[in-house]
């Protein structure tokens, strides 16, 4: 189970980090803003992971003796490419009118990632449905609060918590592969 929490603030830090600037926009209705961005960013990086492992599940027969080392991969990969843009300045967009097609828009860019990460989950001894709920409901709260810290504290930590989810699924990639 811990391992699944830990994937589960891993995966939720790019949504997190958009909330963040989301919240530093400082529009008028906040908490309508912070639900909504929530339950978009929750919903999105739950079905992710869903259906990266089904993906991975149907493809189980044909790589079983290789899954620790491709779970590594796409580990690796998709940390690697957050640490590179949490440490990459000026990436993101003015957005001006946040919208629900934006908020579409934004789960859909946040979550991709944890579809390829949703393969490692046929590597845990632990419910994949489960799994996917508890990584919805951990970016529905990070996503949430992003936006409250966004409008208190800038956008100061918004590459810092993308650097941070890379790191930590970089290093869930080499527990998998030696553990």
């Amino acid at each position: 189970m811990f391992d699944v929490i830990i994937l589960a603030f891993a995966l939720s830090m790019d949504a997190f980090a958009v909330s963040i600037g989301l919240g530093a926009k400082k529009y008028q209705a906040m908490a309508h803003i912070a639900f909504r961005a929530g339950l978009f960013f929750g919903c999105f990086q739950a079905l992710m992971p869903l259906i990266g492992y089904l993906g991975g599940k149907g493809l189980l027969g044909w790589v079983d003796s290789y899954t620790s080392w491709i779970a590594f991969g796409l580990l690796v990969l998709i940390g690697g490419k957050m640490v590179y843009e949490g440490l990459s300045e000026g990436i993101e967009e003015v957005i001006q009118n946040i919208s629900n097609k934006v908020l579409l828009l934004l789960a859909i860019a946040t979550s991709i990632d944890a579809m390829a990460a949703g393969f490692s989950l046929i590597l845990l001894p632990f419910s994949p449905l489960l799994a996917c709920v508890i990584i919805g409901v951990v970016t529905f709260a990070m996503s949430f609060v992003g936006v409250y810290i966004g409008k208190y504290g800038g956008t100061w930590l918004e590459g810092k918590a993308e650097v941070l989810g890379g790191i930590v699924l970089v290093l869930i990639g080499f527990r998998i592969l030696f553990l």
